[in-house]
């Protein structure tokens, strides 16, 4: 079992938005669509309402009218991994996604239009984790002065180590890094105009041998230990007991369908 890092949060708050290089928008494929609204509305709190249909059967999940993300239906037969993705905001997806390629990664969706949500394309890092680049035409996301709970406020990227991957995303995005300098821990803090946006966190052989290199999401909750309960009632999983960190209280749970995510009571 792989522990979560401590989250980089300034303060608790989300990333400024729609800056290139921030994540804007975060998506789920599951199996079951109705079952996921089911646990993540219950969770979260969460509405729904169709999403485009270009990219197959899927909802916008919205929280006091605000859009928060997108739980979308994988294709029958395909098992494939469950699991949150972060999009990264682009001026020019269609450019960004070359960069990709020249950079050693992978494009394996798009760049494709979708519909109000703007264009978009899923790819890979280098060392396989799955992120998605967003050129919105509206900023997405639920925009507020401080953690709203049930909204998405940091992603961090659990890999084998911190050098090459963190040097990849700065070639696209031209990301400024700040090592942790705890020791013995291999992290960086990505920052973009001196603002930190997103995390790397190396963990070499410890990462989960059905996951490999993935991004985590953290979803702000008002009670992390009441969150986790829930989490389990509702059939999810904790791989993470609550614990205090210098950013606030965090667990890491999967959902009924294995996605894996963090909860997190910022420090205030």
């Amino acid at each position: 079992m792989t522990e979560a890092p401590e989250p980089g949060v300034p303060n608790g708050r989300a990333p400024a938005r729609n800056r290139p290089g921030t994540p804007c928008r975060v998506s789920l494929m599951v199996h079951g669509m109705a079952a996921a609204q089911a646990f993540y509305g219950d969770l979260f709190g969460w509405e729904f309402q169709p999403g485009p249909s270009r990219l197959g059967p899927c909802v916008r999940a919205l929280l006091n009218g605000h859009e928060v993300g997108g739980i979308g239906q994988l294709p029958p037969g395909r098992r494939l991994p469950v699991a949150w993705t972060p999009y990264l905001a682009s001026d020019d997806v269609d450019l960004t996604a070359e960069t990709v390629r020249l950079c050693g990664g992978t494009v394996g969706v798009g760049p494709l239009e979708a519909g109000g949500v703007g264009r978009l394309t899923i790819g890979s890092d280098p060392w396989g984790a799955v992120f998605g680049l967003l050129q919105a035409r509206t900023c997405p996301g639920t925009q507020t002065a401080g953690p709203l709970p049930g909204t998405p406020v940091w992603h961090e990227l659990l890999t084998y180590e911190t050098a090459g991957v963190a040097t990849f995303y700065s070639r696209l995005f031209g990301y400024e890094r700040k090592p942790d300098g705890s020791a013995g821990v291999d992290r960086v803090t990505l920052h973009l105009d001196g603002r930190p946006v997103a995390g790397v966190h190396g963990v070499g052989r410890a990462l989960p041998h059905d996951r490999g290199p993935h991004w985590m999401t953290y979803f702000e909750v008002t009670d992390t230990d009441e969150a986790t309960a829930r989490v389990l009632d509702l059939g999810g999983r904790v791989l993470t007991p609550a614990r205090d960190t210098p950013r606030g209280r965090v667990a890491t749970v999967t959902d009924p369908e294995g996605a894996r995510f963090a909860l997190i009571r910022s420090a205030r």
